[in-house]
């Protein structure tokens, strides 16, 4: 089956595109494209909440930083790598979506649940009066359980909770931290 994730140049201004967000950073613009590329890479039929995820970690430092340079960001990044290379083949044939709300329009090419966590990314930062950057979508994706970027930091030993208390107060992870016990398997 052909990815559903439109092809376009980084040239190409299409309305459509939520890279070209006028809300985004140009941080979070570059970590969308980049969460695209690597769907169309690996044959996902959308961007899900594990390709952003996984971009931000790779794009965004503030986001990146949260996590600090030790034992739970590396198990992150082997887990996201496993994911792109044949751990998440199960998650080829279906869509991303808890069914808990409705479906965000307007997104061609993202799951639902990524879809409104760019949606809750750019109000977080509309409330901050300023455009939407990596942590504001760290925290957006990490709202819904069934978000497979929540199962990938579950599998890390990294409580999604946590981090977004992290997110709130502006703490990053200690290195010693493995942030909620060991990864399930």
């Amino acid at each position: 089956m052909q990815p559903q994730i439109p092809r376009q140049s980084a040239h190409e201004h299409g309305t459509q595109r939520v890279d070209n967000d006028a809300r985004l950073s140009d941080e979070l613009a570059s970590v969308v494209g980049g969460a695209r590329r690597r769907a169309v890479r690996d044959g996902d039929r959308q961007i899900d909440t594990a390709h952003l995820l996984h971009s931000l970690l790779e794009s965004g430092p503030e986001a990146r930083a949260v996590f600090g340079d030790g034992p739970p960001l590396a198990r992150l990044l082997g887990y996201l790598v496993q994911r792109s290379i044949g751990y998440g083949l199960r998650w080829q044939s279906g869509v991303e979506d808890s069914g808990a709300g409705p479906v965000v329009t307007g997104s061609a090419g993202f799951s639902p649940l990524a879809a409104a966590a760019m949606e809750r990314a750019c109000a977080r930062a509309a409330e901050r009066c300023r455009a939407a950057r990596g942590v504001d979508l760290l925290d957006a994706i990490l709202v819904d359980p069934q978000a497979r970027a929540v199962e990938v930091l579950q599998r890390a030993g990294i409580d999604p909770g946590e981090v977004r208390v992290r997110l709130a107060d502006g703490t990053p992870w200690p290195p010693e931290c493995v942030g909620g016990g060991e990864a399930a398997h």
